[in-house]
Formats: C-alpha cells, sequence, structure tokens
C-alpha cells in the first residue's frame, strides 16, 4: 500500500541524527531483545526484564522509574519538557509454556531503541517523549489498568509496534476481546450405583462447549469464540459435581462484541438448563480489550520510514482483521491518536503464540527488524513533534473518527448479562 504523508515532517538533518544514533546503538537493542527473550516472564512478573530495561537506559545516562501508575513491573522514562508529547509503549511478557511466541522481546527492544534515538536530541525538536513500559498484555489489559491510573492523561499520540508472521503492516486493526469464567455446579454421585441421583457438571460444560462450536457457523466473519475446558471431575466413578472452562470472545465492533456476549450467556443459560446444574459466568477477569482505531495520518509516516530502511508494508486487506488478534492498545487507541505496526518477522506459517514463532523472535531476521522498527518509530515520532501540520492532521484524523472516548464508560455498556435461573 502506498502512504502519502499529509505535511512534511521533520528535517533531513535532524532524522538523520535520530537514525544514526539507533544504529550505533544497535548491538545493545538486539541484546536487550535477546535478554528479555530468555527471561519469557509472565504478565506481572516481569522483573527481570525490566532489570534489563534499566539497566541499558542507566548506560546512557537516563533515569528510568520502575513500579509506577499502580504497576510494580511497569516502568516510564521522560525526555524534554512540555507538549506536544508523544508516548512510546514497550511491552515484554511471554506466554505460559511458550515464552515468546508473540514477541513481546521485539516490542520491548524497538520502543527502547526509539527512546534511546530520540532523547540526545530531543531538546532540538521541543516537546517531550515518554517511555512506558506496559506490563501484562497477554493476561491483565495492564495498559487498561493503567491508563485509569493516569498514565496517559497528559500524552498526544501513542506509537509502538508489534512483530508479525507475515509482512509488514503499518495501518493495523485489531478485534475488541473479552473473557468469561464459567462454573457449572452439580450433584454428586455413584457413577455406576445411582447415577440418577446426580447431575453432572462435566455434561454442562461439554454440551456449552458444543453449543459455541455450532455458533461459530452463524457469526460474522470477523467474530471469534474460542474456549477451553479447565476441570472436568476428579474420579471416573463419581459423577462431576463441579467443572470449569473459560471462554474468549473478539469482535470488531464494541457492537459486535455486546451482541455476542449476549447469544454466548443464552448457550451457557441453556447449558445448564439442560443438565439441571447451577451456572457461574464471572465476566472480564481482567477489562476488555477494546478494537484498535488505527491513526492512517501516523501510520502513514511510519511506513514511509521503514520503507526507506528496505522493508515492504502491505495492505490488511486479505487478513482477517490484520490477522485477527487483540491487544489492549486498543483501549488507548479510543482515548489518545495511536498506532500498532506489524513488524514482520517471521513466514506467515510459523504462526503467531507459537513455538516456532518464539524460534523466530530471537533469530537474526527479528535482531534486524529491532532496530528497523526502532527507527521507524522514532522518526514518526520526529515528525509528529517537529511538524504542527502533521499534528493537526492527525487531530483531524481522530476528531473524525469520534475523538476522545470515556473508555471506563465505553466498558460498562459492555455489561454482563443477568444470567437466567438453572
Amino acid at each position: 500500500m502506498t502512504h502519502t504523508p499529509p505535511a512534511d515532517g521533520a528535517t533531513p538533518t535532524v532524522s538523520a541524527v535520530v537514525r544514526d544514533t539507533i544504529d550505533g546503538a544497535a548491538a545493545g537493542l538486539v541484546r536487550l531483545s535477546h535478554q528479555v527473550h530468555a527471561a519469557a516472564e509472565l504478565g506481572f512478573a516481569e522483573h527481570r526484564s525490566v532489570g534489563h530495561v534499566r539497566d541499558l537506559l542507566a548506560a546512557s545516562g537516563l533515569d528510568v522509574e520502575v513500579g509506577c501508575h499502580g504497576q510494580p513491573t511497569a516502568f516510564r522514562a521522560m525526555a524534554g519538557s512540555g507538549m506536544p508529547r508523544v508516548a512510546i509503549l514497550a511491552e515484554y511478557d511471554a506466554l505460559p509454556g511458550i515464552g515468546h511466541g508473540c514477541g513481546h522481546n521485539v516490542i520491548c527492544a524497538t520502543a527502547v531503541g526509539a527512546f534511546l534515538g530520540l532523547a540526545p536530541h530531543i531538546k532540538g525538536l521541543g516537546g517531550s517523549v515518554v517511555l512506558l513500559g506496559t506490563p501484562a498484555e497477554e493476561n491483565g489489559s495492564g495498559k487498561e489498568l493503567m491508563a485509569r491510573a493516569g498514565a496517559f492523561d497528559d500524552v498526544d499520540a501513542v506509537l509502538m509496534l508489534h512483530p508479525f508472521a507475515g509482512p509488514d503492516i503499518a495501518d493495523f486493526t485489531a478485534l475488541g476481546c473479552r473473557a468469561v469464567e464459567v462454573t457449572y455446579r452439580g450433584v454428586p454421585a455413584h457413577a455406576s450405583a445411582t447415577p440418577h441421583m446426580g447431575r453432572n457438571a462435566l455434561d454442562a460444560v461439554v454440551a456449552a462447549y458444543q453449543g459455541l462450536a455450532a455458533l461459530r457457523q452463524h457469526m460474522p466473519q470477523t467474530d471469534r469464540v474460542h474456549a477451553i475446558i479447565t476441570e472436568g471431575g476428579t474420579a471416573v466413578n463419581v459423577v462431576p459435581a463441579l467443572a470449569r472452562a473459560t471462554v474468549m470472545l473478539r469482535s470488531a465492533t464494541v457492537e459486535g462484541l455486546l451482541e455476542l456476549t449476549h447469544r454466548v450467556q443464552a448457550i451457557l443459560d441453556g447449558a445448564a438448563q439442560v443438565t439441571g446444574t447451577v451456572l457461574e459466568a464471572a465476566w472480564d477477569p481482567v477489562p476488555p480489550y477494546l478494537p484498535v482505531r488505527t491513526n492512517t495520518t501516523l501510520a502513514g509516516r511510519y511506513a514511509a520510514h521503514v520503507t526507506a530502511r528496505g522493508r515492504t508494508v502491505v495492505h490488511p486487506d486479505g487478513l482477517p482483521s490484520g490477522g485477527g488478534g487483540s491487544t489492549d492498545l486498543g483501549n488507548i487507541s479510543l482515548r489518545v491518536p495511536a498506532i500498532h505496526p506489524m513488524l514482520g518477522i517471521a513466514p506467515a506459517e510459523a504462526g503467531m503464540h507459537t513455538a516456532a514463532f518464539a524460534e523466530h523472535a530471537a533469530a537474526s531476521p527479528a535482531d534486524r527488524a529491532v532496530v528497523d522498527g526502532a527507527i521507524g518509530l522514532a522518526l514518526t515520532a520526529v515528525d509528529y513533534l517537529s511538524d504542527p501540520v502533521l499534528r493537526a492532521a492527525v487531530a483531524a484524523e481522530f476528531a473524525a473518527a469520534g475523538g476522545p472516548v470515556d473508555v471506563a464508560a465505553l466498558l460498562d455498556t459492555v455489561a454482563t448479562p443477568a444470567p437466567s435461573p438453572a
């Protein structure tokens, strides 16, 4: 896809010095990527990963606050002062059993690299840049929790990227996502002597799972429902009195997510009624992830800069919702103009959230992508900070898309439907 930037951006001299600074830091950035990859820490427990970031920034004479905005493994570093202010976001949590099968080590290194490139030159640009470390994207909606604690209150634009199994995509959008923890409670009985006295909670979970499978035939193509059974009994000769499952829902719009919620709740209720069990449906163990509202003006800038590095940027048409994933960056993109481009580091067949992708996340193409991505983010920030015409265009696009949203109130609209009595 060809992106046509609407304004002139930064001078070639400023861009060149930022680019050269990041190229000079390449070895340290690749090392950081590999350190975070090796640590492979789960959300809210990324202590070693954050320590590696702190050490690299300290070696460049930059201060970083670890433990901020209510999160012990969040971090914040600032360069410059005043407005406009750009935030560059880092992620660094891993997946259980897979490690960095989503490549957050690359996200971390590119964000830190962009900040290292900007910090020495920010006074010449005006305004400020903040590096925010955002924990628990995979399992905790860390960005939403940080936003509620004020992390984005004085930010004008947000930049981050994500590695991808496939091509580079600048104007990426993602699906909204929410989850429900399902518990069915039945009545235990001897499975052979007195089965008629029991009420089988495992049957209820299986019925619910089958109902969800049938639902998939009749959803919009961008919707997703997936589930796992997490508990189904402890002894084969006892009618299971307790069974549990986790169900995840995704949709391209908030309205679609709400509609899907009601349909899933009806299936869960029906399974309880069929089996004579009692349903407990605990929605949203973490805040829902809302669909990403990408700012195509900023995305065009990013695309131009990584294209200059020899990368090929394609349009997401043909990929389901840009790849079908979800991210808590969606919640921030409704508050502040934001981008979340995808940075190709692996072939499409590697897939995301796989052990194969985890291997690619520490291979040489990913190492090259760390530097390319850091430069792309940094030069996009340079353009935004130095060009008032660009800032106006970004703001106009954001306003036309609906402007800032009260996300807390919006999440209330995705309210849990009241369960039907079993």
